[in-house]
């Protein structure tokens, strides 16, 4: 994964880095002898010409050049043969005498050498002097190149940190239109889908984000219909509550007696309802850390329970024990306790309910079977619906028991699967992630 941090400490680095080398390269660059003989007024292409001039014989024109370039730019030269003859007038002894003087004190001059070779193998050096204040004034009023470069090379500084730049700011101004949306719950996943493909930082984010603002948006619409659901569910008890109150104020004490367990029996419903209500509202708010349990003791507790509801049926446990399971075993004894309700209510006195434990597939599956009528085709797909029963069937529950199921299940990240069985009956499959099992 290309690391965002790394990324922007590279960049900044590298700019770093360019920055002073270019610095270095162009100071150095700027005051060398080569670029000042190259590129100086007073000394560019001079040698060539006072060699022409000397070579030819032209002794006293070569004397005057030597000297018009010391006048306009206040250059002293000093040339000597290959003997250390000095061709120029001053002797080498007097020469050496004027930098003695100066040995001590910093010299007001910058001294430059220069070997030249004629087309007669003869060798002269030139030893220029030039003043720091004529230089400095050179370099002043001819420093357009090295600016040049120090510009372009700011520019592409400056280019680097803008790409850089935008490559932080345009993810964060998605993101923060996505959070916007999510606010208004208006937000869809497409939002950052191209995002969450990079392979840096702003993509995990992307991800994450939208993972958060699926569940977020699917929480929020769980809300809302179960709001619309509970609110319709609870208009019927409520109502016969009003209708035997209404009754028990204008009837005489005999039929209030009578009217009494009515209104306690519809009391428990309502208190029942709620029970499941809030048992599914806060399915979704688990905050206690998972713990290690044994799944066979769960099961042996929950079929003891089941037992004493109805002692006239038969539940088999099959399949592999002494396994034990990473999660939250409150809510997978209220799954598997659901599932076993619904069956024990549809299956016929005397046939065997059948629990199975199964480790295949990368998962662990825990199979409820009854043998009862199984459920039509046409509502198999809605069984888990919130508040949904189906019609003709025992209608003693509220629709929420596979409702609970499910989302225990999911909250294990694992899949509740309701079908018909081949054989007959009806069979729930909890499916949950090897993952979790810890022996």
């Amino acid at each position: 994964m290309g690391s965002l941090f790394w990324r922007v400490f590279g960049s900044f680095w590298l700019a770093l880095m360019l920055t002073g080398v270019l610095t270095f390269l162009l100071i150095r660059t700027f005051n060398q002898d080569n670029w000042i003989l190259n590129h100086h007024p007073g000394l560019k292409n001079f040698a060539a010409t006072w060699l022409s001039l000397y070579e030819t014989g032209a002794t006293d024109q070569a004397q005057t050049f030597l000297q018009q370039q010391h006048r306009q730019y206040r250059i002293h030269t000093q040339i000597l043969d290959e003997n250390t003859i000095s061709l120029t007038g001053t002797p080498p002894s007097r020469i050496l005498e004027r930098e003695a003087r100066y040995s001590k004190h910093r010299q007001p001059w910058r001294r430059i050498t220069e070997e030249i070779t004629s087309n007669h193998g003869q060798t002269y050096l030139l030893i220029y002097r030039i003043p720091y204040s004529e230089l400095g004034a050179w370099q002043r009023s001819n420093a357009l190149r090295p600016m040049s470069a120090l510009l372009i090379a700011l520019f592409v500084l400056s280019i680097m940190s803008m790409l850089l730049t935008l490559s932080i700011t345009r993810p964060l101004n998605r993101l923060r239109h996505a959070v916007h949306d999510l606010a208004h719950t208006s937000y869809h996943q497409e939002q950052l889908s191209q995002l969450a493909q990079r392979r840096d930082e702003f993509g995990v984010l992307a991800s994450d984000f939208n993972t958060m603002g699926q569940r977020l948006q699917g929480l929020i619409s769980n809300q809302r219909q179960l709001l619309r659901d509970v609110s319709h569910e609870l208009r019927s008890p409520l109502a016969r509550l009003q209708i035997a109150l209404a009754l028990a104020e204008r009837g005489t004490e005999e039929q209030r007696r009578k009217l009494w367990p009515r209104l306690q029996r519809e009391c428990e419903r309502l208190d029942a309802l709620i029970d499941e209500i809030l048992t599914l509202a806060r399915l979704d708010q688990v905050q206690t850390k998972q713990q290690s349990f044994a799944i066979t003791p769960l099961l042996t507790k929950l079929i003891d329970d089941a037992a004493l509801l109805q002692p006239n049926q038969i539940i088999a446990i099959t399949g592999i024990k002494n396994l034990t399971y990473q999660g939250w075993p409150e809510l997978l004894q209220r799954a598997i306790d659901n599932l076993l309700r619904n069956a024990l209510r549809f299956n016929p006195a005397g046939l065997p309910i059948e629990v199975h434990i199964t480790r295949q597939d990368n998962q662990l599956s825990i199979s409820v079977r009854d043998q009862g009528p199984g459920v039509s085709d046409e509502w198999l797909a809605q069984l888990g619906h919130s508040f949904f029963r189906v019609p003709g069937q025992n209608q003693d529950g509220y629709g929420l028991g596979l409702t609970i199921a499910q989302r225990a299940v999911e909250k294990h990240n694992g899949q509740l699967e309701l079908n018909n069985h081949p054989q007959g009956g009806f069979i729930a499959t909890i499916k949950l992630p090897l993952s979790n099992i810890t022996s």
